[in-house]
C-alpha cells in the first residue's frame, strides 16, 4: 500500500521491528522518531500520511501532545501503547485516534488497524471536504440574498452552527457607515431558537445604564484577526477586554473564537462566537474560520461597492423580532426534548451527518434516546420516504440472529418451511437500526462486516449474493473498545462503525433539561389519563434534579407517568424516588453530616479560585497560592467535578 509511515517510538528494538513489519507488507516507512521534538523536524521534511505514536516518550512532551499537533494537520495517527492507567488512555481517547495497538503487537492486528485507519481517514477528509464546500456556498448564496443584513447575520449563525459550535455569537461591524459602531448577538434558546439580542436588551441583561456602556465599547480592542481562547486563555482575554468579560458574566461563557472577515476600505466584519464548554474551540475551528471569511468577503466587498442591501442593523431590536419559547409549547426536535449544550451538541451532529451515506454509531447508556436519534437521522435523510427497520440485536435468539438479519431459503434449518426475507432486504432503499450491537455473537459481526464493505448479504441456506441498498445505524450502551480487549467484538467492524460516532449525554450530565422533560412528559401522560392539568411542585423538582438518573430519560417518563396516575390533587407535592435515593438526599441535609475529605478539598479549591476570579495559573493565581503546579491543580479539579461554571 502506497501510504507514508512515521514511526515515533523511542525504544528501537520495537520500532525497528515495526519498521521492517511494514516494509515487508508494502509500507513505505519515512523514518523513525523517539521523541516529539525529532517527530515534528521530520514531519516537516518527509510529509508523513500516517503516524504510528507511541504515548510514553523520551522528553517533556508525550504522544498525546504530538497527537493534537497532528490532528490539527489532519495526519492521520494510531497509538502504540504498553500498559496504560485510565487517566491516561481517556486523554488518549479525546484526541480521536484512528486506533490503538497494545505491546506486544502481533503482525495481523498491525496490518488490520492501519488499513482500517487509513480508510477512516480518506472518509473523514472527504466528509469535511463535501461539508465545508457545502458550507462555503450556502453562506455566499446568503449573503447575495437580497435581504437586511440582520436577516442575514441570524442565517449564517444558524447554518454555521453544526461546523462551529456556540451557545451566544456576537456580530460586530466597524465603521461600516457614519456610525463608529454597529453590531448584533444572537443568544442559543433551543435546536434551531435564537433571540436576538439588541442595545437595548444587552444593558436590561446586563444592568449597565446607557451612559456607561461606550466605555466598555470603546475601551475594548477591536478583534482585528481570527483567533480562539479557551479556559485560561479566555480569564485573560476578559481581563483586558471588558466587553467580552460583561458578556461571559452575563451569559456564563467560558471560549470565545472570533472570525474576522476584512472588507477593503474598511474595518471589517467579526463573528465572536462563545461557548459555555471551556475547552471546546480548536486549531482545526480556527483554520476553518479562516478559510471561511475568504470567499465571505469577497462577496460583501462585492455588495457594498455595488450599493445594495448596504443597510447596516442598528443596535436596537423590533418587538417582532423576538424570539422566546412560549410556555406552554415545549419545543422539540423529532421528539428529542431538551436545550442544554451537551444535547444541542449532540442534535448538531445530526444535521452533520443526516444527508450523507455514511454509517452512524451512537453511544450511550440505557434510556438516553438512541432510537429517537436514529430516527431524526433517517427522518432528516433522503432515504425518509422509505422505512426505517429496527432490530434489537440483545432480544434476537442466538441461532435466529442471522436468519432476522439476512433472511433464509426454503430448507435452511429445521422449521425452515418458507423462504425469509431478512431486515436488511426489508430495509432496502431505507435504513436499519441495529440497537445493542455489542451483543452481536463474533460471528455474526463477520458478515456484517462483509454488508458494511461490500453491500451484500447471503440468505442462510443460499447461493446468491444478494445486493442492498441500505444505510446502518447501530447504538450500543457497551462499552466496546473494552469489548474489543476482552475478544468479544472484532476490531475491524468496531473501527468500520465509528466513523460517525455520536455520544448521547446521560441525563445527570444535563439537569437543566429536567424541568423540560417533566413538563413534555407531565402533559402527555395528563392528556392519555384525561384529566386535569397537572403541576409539580419547587420541592418535587428539586428532588427531581438532585437525582442521578441511572435509568437516564426513561428512567424519568416512567416515573412522572406513575406518579400522574397516583395524584389524587392538581399538584405533585413529592415524587416517589428510589429508596436508596432518598436516604441519600435526606443523609445530606442531616446537621450532623460530616464532610469528607474529596468534599473539604473541593471546597476549598473552590474558595481559592473564587478568590482569584477562576485564575489558575501564572502570577496570583490559584495554582500559586495553594503552592501546587497548575497541570496538578487542573487534574484535582477534574477529578473533583469542578468546572468554571461553579466559581463564575
Amino acid at each position: 500500500m502506497d501510504i507514508r509511515i512515521l514511526i515515533v517510538e523511542d525504544e528501537f528494538i520495537v520500532a525497528n521491528d515495526l519498521k521492517l513489519m511494514l516494509e515487508s507488507a508494502g509500507y513505505e516507512v519515512s523514518g523513525i522518531a523517539g521523541s516529539v521534538e525529532q517527530a515534528k523536524e521530520m514531519m516537516a521534511k518527509q510529509k508523513p500520511q500516517l503516524v504510528l505514536l507511541d504515548i510514553h516518550l523520551r522528553g517533556e512532551e508525550t504522544g498525546i501532545d504530538l497527537a493534537r499537533h497532528l490532528s490539527d494537520e489532519h495526519i492521520a495517527f494510531v497509538y502504540l501503547s504498553a500498559n496504560s492507567n485510565q487517566k491516561i488512555l481517556e486523554a488518549a481517547k479525546a484526541t480521536q485516534p484512528y486506533g490503538f495497538l497494545v505491546k506486544p503487537f502481533r503482525e495481523k492486528d498491525i496490518l488490520v488497524t492501519l488499513e482500517i485507519a487509513w480508510y477512516l481517514h480518506e472518509q473523514n477528509m472527504l466528509l469535511k471536504r463535501n461539508n465545508e464546500i457545502a458550507l462555503q456556498n450556502t453562506l455566499t448564496d446568503i449573503v447575495s440574498q437580497p435581504t437586511e443584513w440582520d436577516e442575514k447575520f441570524l442565517k449564517i449563525a444558524k447554518t454555521i452552527q453544526p461546523s462551529i459550535p456556540f451557545d451566544f455569537v456576537a456580530i460586530g461591524m466597524k465603521n461600516m457607515e457614519k456610525e463608529n459602531y454597529h453590531g448584533l448577538c444572537f443568544l442559543r434558546l433551543n435546536f434551531d431558537e435564537y433571540q436576538i439580542i439588541g442595545l437595548k436588551e444587552l444593558m436590561v441583561m446586563t444592568g449597565i445604564p446607557a451612559k456607561e456602556l461606550p466605555k466598555y465599547q470603546d475601551s475594548a480592542p477591536e478583534d482585528s484577526i481570527s483567533a480562539f481562547y479557551n479556559a485560561e486563555d479566555f480569564v485573560e482575554i476578559c481581563n483586558i477586554n471588558p466587553a467580552k468579560k460583561i458578556v461571559s458574566k452575563t451569559f456564563h461563557l467560558y471560549a470565545n473564537l472570533v472570525m474576522y472577515i476584512p472588507v477593503s476600505g474598511k474595518a471589517g466584519f467579526t463573528f465572536s462566537f462563545y461557548s459555555r464548554k471551556a475547552d471546546i474551540y480548536t486549531k482545526r475551528h480556527l483554520a476553518l474560520v479562516k478559510r471561511l471569511a475568504g470567499p465571505l468577503s469577497k462577496t460583501i466587498e462585492g455588495i457594498l461597492s455595488a450599493g445594495k442591501n448596504a443597510r447596516v442593523p442598528e443596535l436596537n431590536l423590533r418587538p417582532a423580532e423576538k424570539i422566546a419559547a412560549k410556555k406552554s409549547v415545549i419545543k422539540n426536535v423529532d421528539g428529542i426534548i431538551g436545550n442544554s449544550h451537551l444535547l444541542l451538541t449532540a442534535l448538531d451532529l445530526i444535521t452533520i451527518v443526516a444527508p450523507l451515506e455514511t454509517s452512524v454509531l451512537i453511544l450511550g447508556e440505557s434510556g438516553t434516546g438512541k432510537e429517537k436519534f436514529s430516527r431524526s437521522i433517517h427522518q432528516q435523510s433522503a432515504r425518509s420516504k422509505k422505512q426505517m427497520v429496527v432490530v434489537n440485536c440483545a432480544a434476537l435468539p442466538v441461532h435466529l440472529i442471522e436468519s432476522e438479519l439476512f433472511g433464509h431459503e426454503k430448507g435452511a434449518f429445521t422449521g425452515a418451511v418458507d423462504r425469509r426475507i431478512g431486515k436488511f432486504e426489508q430495509a432496502a432503499g431505507g435504513t436499519i437500526f441495529l440497537d445493542e450491537m455489542g451483543e452481536l455473537p463474533l460471528e455474526s459481526q463477520a458478515k456484517l462486516l462483509r454488508v458494511l464493505q461490500e453491500k451484500e448479504i447471503e440468505r442462510l441456506g443460499g447461493r446468491e449474493t444478494i445486493k442492498v441498498d441500505v444505510r446502518i445505524i447501530v447504538a450500543t450502551n457497551c462499552n466496546l473498545e473494552k469489548e474489543v480487549a476482552a475478544g468479544r467484538f472484532r476490531l475491524d467492524l468496531y473501527y468500520r462503525l465509528n466513523v460517525f460516532p455520536i455520544l448521547l449525554p446521560p441525563l445527570r450530565d444535563r439537569k437543566e433539561d429536567i424541568p423540560l422533560l417533566v413538563r413534555f412528559f407531565l402533559d402527555k401522560y395528563v392528556s392519555l389519563s384525561g384529566r386535569e392539568d397537572i403541576t409539580v411542585s419547587n420541592r418535587a423538582m428539586e428532588d427531581l434534579q438532585r437525582y442521578n438518573w441511572p435509568g437516564n430519560v426513561r428512567e424519568l417518563e416512567h416515573l412522572i407517568e406513575r406518579n400522574v396516575l397516583l395524584a389524587r390533587g392538581k399538584c405533585i407535592e413529592r415524587i416517589s424516588l428510589p429508596n436508596h435515593q432518598h436516604e441519600l438526599l435526606a443523609n445530606d441535609q442531616q446537621p450532623g453530616h460530616v464532610k469528607s475529605i474529596d468534599d473539604n478539598e473541593r471546597d476549598h479549591i473552590l474558595a481559592i479560585l473564587s478568590k482569584c476570579e477562576g485564575r489558575i495559573s501564572g502570577k496570583g493565581g490559584a495554582a500559586e497560592l495553594l503552592d501546587v503546579p497548575s497541570t496538578t491543580l487542573n487534574s484535582k479539579m477534574k477529578r473533583l467535578g469542578i468546572t468554571r461554571r461553579h466559581f463564575s
